[in-house]
């Protein structure tokens, strides 16, 4: 099967443009009254709360608002929907106003601070046990290096030596460490050769060194002599017995994560890696570097709209515009004219006064007589307070600009370098691609453990394990842990319900102010060039504060320039994975309608429909295979189908316009769940990293297959007795992971006949009860869009599968 890309086909256009030109433009909230501008000021708690809406016209109308939404959205028993909105108490009180029922908190600032605690307490917890341990040492207590794994294994019958060590110095020096090997049981250490092993830090805190290396003979004790003359050994173990129902290898290692990271962590983390496997692997610097963690110097005089002065830098903040003070000054004296004078970085405006001496400057005269001082225009730019005409008099006050950045310097404040880590054996376009990438939307902490779990499963295991060095052979895959390294930063150290990026698009007319600056920035998932809110499509707004604000022009910013960018120049990629948070939603497009009357993006073909299907039940398959989580099927397709309308999203774009199969993770259930949790099926975030890394490793697996695979699958058909009187109760099993889709009444089945599904969250498949007697149909679709018995399931096929259940 071949992917056409419906971008290029004649029908395509006709539709599109039939679906463009038959609609008006969409309207804020579908027709309704529009909400106010939702702005959050700085300093209000925000928190994650439960929107309850009356059905899909309803959530249209919420999501049309504007308003900061969170990815889930689920049917409650009664018919109503359940969004999740992160709002500030202000913008809740108006949400209630237009008729909307917030409800319950369900994750607060209180509890990404408990998260954040929770890190920081880890990696001061093992930079604690480094310096114990290079304390004992010092004190001539234990040796000052300490092996902590000696594994050997064979690979296609080659033999190797995995090393894990710790050194007392390792948390501040670089050095490797040597291995000294013996040949065998009673043979001298040095006889066997040598390997070196090198340091692995991960968020700062260095937790040991590691390395392998081919060995001609078994070894069975190795040596490792510090720097300092302290030594150690250790016997030699084998590594793992063999499991014959893993996908992958006796020596397949996993479980490379061990805390949240910053985007600069995540950066490092790819160089390490590259760095470590050159042959098989290379960074990409990304054409677009980003706005940066940056921003202007800001302040806010004065306590109304009215009488309020607000001043921004001409300097970014780190460059200058921190060091800058307004001070607006009674002069004590009757009739004073107003005058600015600047000091070094101190800016005075003496007020003026009337005959009684009280101050008679406006907010508009303030600005005013800033902005025509040559000393004070060349420091600051001052404006009246969101376009209000500024007639307020003024008070005596002094205000500090600032930034309001707080990340630690390691943190660059300059236009930010996004990379992607390229990972296969060939890497000239040859191969065919996947793309997967994380962290579009800020605050989103676990996807991109997800991405670098993934990265160092494959290339920790290509030299020990069979089926990840297929896969690493036959692709050309490219990973970007952080699209948004900006936005990332701000939300780690800063604001950790940030969505979007840091630009600052409002007009110093708007919300441009200080007190707004939780609110700037463009949902760099709103703002791709298929279907977006400049075509007219629903889901995206135009104000600058909105949380899903589309941006001035569709691929406005870097960040999503970059994800285009890499899918335009590099053609053989034909799978994408786009890793977000939270929901535990599986999804691909369309991922966009227009309003009124959800007119979608065009629907994939029943042939593209059927792999997508396939290829979503293997994928899914292994994310249960972790810990048992089932990503339901209410959750599972097209994003317009079971959440709602995302304009100018990045799927459309990679699927309608790149011709790239591209699906949507939602991770969990929380933005920044705990790392660990006590309860095995609990939000964690270690735990989540682990199981969407099984999902996208099976993704590879699917990208490999794709070319070649031509088996059809095939399915059978059980029946047991019912404890229910006359019923009988059916399941179905397949051959391989395929979609089945049956139907109980007699008709021919279709995709659009009910798709058989899983029973729940850590259970098996779903148990059928039904009359006894019934006619089921059926047929079942692999990931390769291979139907059972080459049946067609367009309505003009009979070969289907058919049982009578009794």
């Amino acid at each position: 099967m071949r992917r056409r890309v419906l971008g290029g086909s004649a029908a395509f256009a006709a539709l599109a443009g039939l679906i463009l030109t038959s609609m008006t433009p969409i309207s804020p909230a579908s027709g309704t009254e529009p909400l106010p501008e939702l702005v959050r000021d700085a300093g209000e708690d925000v928190a994650v709360v439960e929107v309850i809406v009356a059905d899909s016209t309803e959530l249209d109308r919420l999501v049309d608002t504007g308003v900061d939404l969170d990815h889930a959205a689920h049917a409650n028993p009664d018919g109503t929907i359940t969004a999740h909105a992160v709002v500030s108490g202000g913008e809740a009180d108006i949400l209630r106003a237009h008729g909307f029922a917030v409800g319950k908190s369900v994750h607060d600032e209180d509890d990404t601070e408990a998260v954040l605690a929770e890190r920081e307490a880890t990696i001061a917890e093992a930079v604690a046990a480094n310096e114990a341990f290079a304390e004992a040492a010092e004190a001539a207590e234990v040796s000052d290096v300490k092996i902590i794994r000696a594994d050997y294994y064979t690979s296609f019958g080659v033999g190797y030596l995995s090393v894990e060590a710790k050194w007392a110095d390792g948390q501040t020096n670089s050095s490797q460490l040597t291995v000294a090997r013996d040949s065998g049981p009673g043979t001298e250490i040095g006889t066997g050769g040598t390997q070196n092993i090198n340091r692995f830090v991960d968020a700062g805190v260095y937790l040991y060194h590691r390395g392998a290396a081919v060995v001609e003979t078994r070894p069975d004790t190795i040596r490792i002599t510090s720097p300092s003359g302290d030594v150690a050994t250790a016997k030699v173990t084998d590594w793992l017995p063999i499991d014959d129902d893993d996908a992958f290898g006796p020596n397949y290692q996993s479980d490379f994560i061990t805390s949240y990271l910053t985007p600069t962590e995540l950066y490092d983390r790819i160089h390490a890696l590259a760095a470590e496997f050159p042959g098989i692997s290379e960074i990409v610097e990304l054409p677009h570097e980003t706005n940066g963690y940056r921003r202007l110097a800001q302040a806010v005089l004065g306590s109304s709209s009215s009488n309020r002065v607000a001043v921004d830098s001409v300097a970014w903040g780190h460059e200058g515009g921190n060091d800058l003070s307004v001070a607006l000054v009674d002069p004590g004296a009757a009739d004073s004219p107003l005058s600015v004078s600047v000091a070094g970085d101190e800016i005075t405006v003496s007020l003026a006064t009337g005959a009684s001496g009280a101050i008679t400057s406006s907010a508009a005269d303030v600005v005013a007589a800033i902005n025509a001082s040559p000393a004070a225009s060349a420091l600051v730019v001052a404006y009246t307070y969101r376009g209000n005409a500024g007639g307020g008099v003024v008070a005596a006050g002094t205000a500090n600009l600032t930034d309001g950045l707080s990340a630690p310097a390691s943190v660059s404040r300059d236009p930010h370098p996004v990379y992607a880590i390229r990972i296969g054996k060939v890497r000239d376009g040859s191969k065919p691609g996947v793309l997967a990438y994380a962290q579009e939307h800020a605050r989103e902490w676990v996807p991109p453990l997800v991405t670098i779990e993934t990265a160092e499963r494959l290339l920790r295991n290509y030299a020990q394990d069979a089926e990840t060095k297929k896969l690493v052979n036959a692709l050309d895959i490219w990973i970007v842990p952080s699209v948004n390294p900006d936005g990332g930063h701000y939300s780690f150290y800063d604001f950790a319900s940030q969505r979007k990026n840091m630009t600052n698009h409002c007009e110093l007319s708007g919300s441009a102010d200080a007190l707004a600056r939780n609110s700037w920035g463009v949902d760099n998932n709103r703002n791709y060039d298929a279907f977006s809110l400049f075509d007219g499509y629903s889901g995206a707004s135009t104000s600058c504060t909105s949380g899903n604000y589309a941006g001035p022009a569709e691929l406005s910013e870097p960040e999503s320039a970059n994800v285009d960018w890499i899918a335009g120049n590099n053609p053989n990629i034909k799978f994408a994975m786009n890793l977000h948070s939270s929901g535990n939603y599986f999804m691909w497009s369309p991922g966009s309608y227009a309003l009124p009357g959800r007119v979608s993006a065009p629907r994939p073909t029943l042939e593209e429909e059927s792999y997508f299907w396939g290829a979503s039940a293997r994928i899914l398959s292994e994310i249960k295979r972790y810990r048992g989580l089932s990503v339901t099927p209410a959750r599972t397709g097209p994003i317009s189908d079971v959440l709602y309308s995302a304009a100018g999203n990045s799927g459309d774009m990679l699927w309608y316009k790149h011709g790239i199969y591209a699906w949507n993770f939602e991770v969990g259930t929380q933005f920044q769940p705990p790392f660990e949790s006590e309860n095995p099926a609990g939000a964690s975030a270690h735990a989540e990293s682990q199981e969407y890394a099984n999902g996208l490793v099976e993704l590879m697996r699917v990208a490999r297959d794709f070319e070649t695979d031509s088996k059809r699958p095939s399915s059978s058909f059980v029946v047991s007795a019912s404890a229910e009187p006359g019923m009988v109760e059916v399941m179905f099993d397949t051959s391989e992971p395929a979609a089945v889709f049956y139907t109980l009444d007699g008709s021919k089945p279709t995709y659009a006949s009910t798709l058989y599904a899983s029973a729940g969250v850590r259970e098996g498949a779903e148990t059928i009860t039904v009359p006894a007697g019934t006619k089921v149909n059926w047929f079942s679709v692999d990931s390769a869009g291979n139907i059972e018995k080459n049946y067609k399931p367009d309505g003009t096929g009979s070969n289907f599968s058919s049982a009578i259940a009794g």
